[in-house]
């Protein structure tokens, strides 16, 4: 991003004032979060792609780590030319972000040789690497896995005096829970290790482009390395898989829209023999496939279909009654890399010289091989660990809370987790002592008064940007994942857009549908989308995968071309309008609306 002109800005941050009932908030985060005087001075912008609520005092570290991990792949491991990494800073607990540019030539020349030889060395051994990089995530994940709450009884087991181990298990309290904050820092440095450098190629690739063919689309660049059959598509294909065997054993009278799947799980239970194969096949596919968040990996309170069997029944009934009927489930992945090719070479023939052709084919051919990771990546990540993370820290809770230090186990996400280390030392010096824990009368008024507060500050309406506004917005990533353009920053000071009636976003997905609009606003309510609704959200997370088989189209508030519903609409063959930043303020449920998705249009009809 280039320096502000100072001329016109969002307001400063230092302008917005506390939310009325909220006072104390900043205690929740770290010091290094908050906005800082000299803040004002540079453009800001909410990340409401990743962080679409109130963020409780526990959850601050899905920003602090993740930011620490972009920052140190894109500066200081592979040298990217002209970026470092991104700062971030809470305000009224909503996350808002930057990015540190590299302006100055000189540096950037002497980057982009460090890149060249770094970056060159994983692109040329890209397959080699990747696979090497599955072994390692699938090894933390075990590591996570792995995790115990150590049990504090009368007197440690014998073992431990006749093991020789010299030490007690309250020992291990505190290393245990060390070792998840550990562990979640290594993943997300693994995390971003590929993630930029595909991105990265994507951004090579896309500005080759935008300069030979400038009245190119944002989406027709996307769609030419579409058609990626890619692991985070898993979990719908297990459900897929449930619902014909649903049908093979004569038990679909039991998934009926609505239903909730405790009844369900209680008629299979009656069912003799074939509702207990149904039921194992279930729990076969649980692990590790159910293992998806109904958000995108950052707050504990967003379950998993494993905690939470919501979102899967959900999708359930209409692939039963689509096997049932014979129709072919299958994601029309053949029919988009057909076309992703013809639109590719019809491209590379417009272009004026072999050395032309050949450079497009090389980016493509990188492109192509390197993305995919982009799009996995989330269920090792962001899905399958950050699972089973949540699910450990909510096993120190359950012990906190028996302890009597907690009232409740997710009580704990109310803490910082340098706190949470406070009451596990509480609990450890308690049981080497014989004494009492201490914490209830500390931390118990903590948590509750914590829990206002952020209730008090889900009212408040973030503002999309703060600061200076920018003379340009260059930055390709930003815009391809979060769809911020000069364009939207023009729309967000207007503060409106054409009509009342019309919303303009990126056009990600071609087609063009009319339905009835369905807003869902919270994550948890994903359940109540119907057979041929047009979603519309501020944000889509991949394990909604399921709902985009019922839906006729997607429309989201934030987002670009290469952002999660943008790539899985084009998987699906659904029209798609992303980036629009306003669809959920200006769209109502049962709204009829036309989305085009070839113009990026999306027009309530009434």
């Amino acid at each position: 991003m280039s320096q502000p002109t100072g001329e016109r800005s969002f307001p400063l941050p230092s302008q917005i004032a506390d939310v009325p009932g909220a006072a104390g908030w900043e205690q929740m985060y770290p010091y290094f979060s908050r906005f800082q005087p000299e803040d004002d001075q540079r453009f800001w912008f909410y990340n409401s792609m990743h962080f679409p609520e109130v963020v409780p005092a526990f959850d601050g570290l899905t920003s602090e780590i993740p930011y620490t991990a972009i920052g140190a792949n894109t500066a200081r491991l592979f040298s990217f030319p002209t970026t470092l990494g991104i700062e971030y800073r809470i305000l009224n607990g909503r996350v808002y972000i930057t990015a540190n540019p590299v302006t100055d030539p000189a540096q950037i020349e002497q980057r982009l040789a460090h890149f060249q030889e770094r970056a060159g060395h994983y692109y040329q051994n890209w397959d080699a690497i990747y696979a090497e990089w599955q072994q390692r995530i699938e090894a933390l994940i075990a590591d996570i896995e792995a995790v115990e709450v150590p049990q504090l009884p009368e007197l440690d087991d014998l073992s431990v005096v006749t093991g020789h181990r010299g030490y007690a298990s309250n020992h291990l309290l505190r290393e245990n829970f060390h070792r998840c904050i550990d562990l979640y820092s290594k993943m997300w440095h693994h995390h971003t290790e590929l993630l930029m450098l595909g991105y990265g190629a994507y951004v090579v690739f896309f500005g080759f482009c935008k300069q030979a063919f400038p009245e190119m689309g944002d989406q027709m660049v996307a769609r030419m390395v579409a058609g990626m059959d890619v692991t985070m598509y898993r979990p719908d294909d297990e459900l897929k898989k449930l619902a014909a065997l649903a049908v093979e054993l004569d038990v679909a009278d039991l998934f009926v829209e609505g239903s909730d799947p405790a009844k369900v799980l209680a008629g299979l239970g009656e069912r003799g023999d074939a509702g207990a194969r149904w039921l194992a096949a279930l729990e076969e596919a649980k692990d590790p496939w159910f293992n998806v968040s109904v958000g995108d990996g950052f707050y504990h309170h967003h379950l998993s279909w494993a905690d939470d069997l919501t979102v899967p029944f959900a999708a359930l009934p209409r692939y039963v009654e689509q096997v049932a009927a014979g129709a072919d489930l299958t994601r029309p992945t053949e029919r988009l890399a057909e076309e992703r090719e013809r639109i590719a070479q019809e491209y590379r023939a417009l272009l004026g010289s072999d050395d032309e052709r050949a450079a497009f084919d090389q980016m493509l051919g990188l492109c192509r091989q390197v993305f995919p990771y982009i799009e996995s990546h989330k269920f090792y990540c962001e899905h399958w660990f950050t699972t089973r993370f949540f699910q450990k820290i909510r096993a120190f809770g359950r012990l906190l809370a028996d302890r009597g230090v907690l009232a409740e186990p997710d009580d704990v996400f109310h803490l910082r987790h340098v706190e949470v280390e406070d009451a596990l030392a509480d609990v450890q010096l308690a049981w080497a002592s014989g004494g009492s824990e201490l914490g209830a009368r500390h931390w118990q008024p903590i948590v509750a008064e914590r829990k206002r507060i952020v209730a008090a500050l889900s009212s408040w309406s973030p503002p999309p940007a703060l600061g200076p506004v920018p003379e340009a917005l260059n930055d390709p990533a930003v815009q391809m994942l979060w769809g911020i353009t000069d364009e939207t920053i023009e729309t967000w000071l207007s503060g409106d857009e054409l009509d009342d009636n019309t919303v303009r976003g990126y056009a990600a997905s071609p087609g063009v549908v009319e339905g009835v609009a369905r807003v869902l606003m919270n994550v948890n309510e994903i359940g109540s989308i119907r057979e041929g609704e047009v979603l519309v959200c501020p944000v889509t997370a991949p394990s909604w995968g399921p709902v985009f088989g019922k839906i006729a189209a997607a429309v989201s508030d934030i987002g670009g071309t290469m952002s999660h519903a943008a790539i899985v609409a084009r998987e699906y063959g659904m029209p798609a309008v992303v980036g629009t930043g306003q669809a959920t303020t200006k769209i109502r449920t049962g709204d009829r609306v036309r989305v085009d998705g070839d113009r990026g249009v999306v027009t309530v009809l009434g």
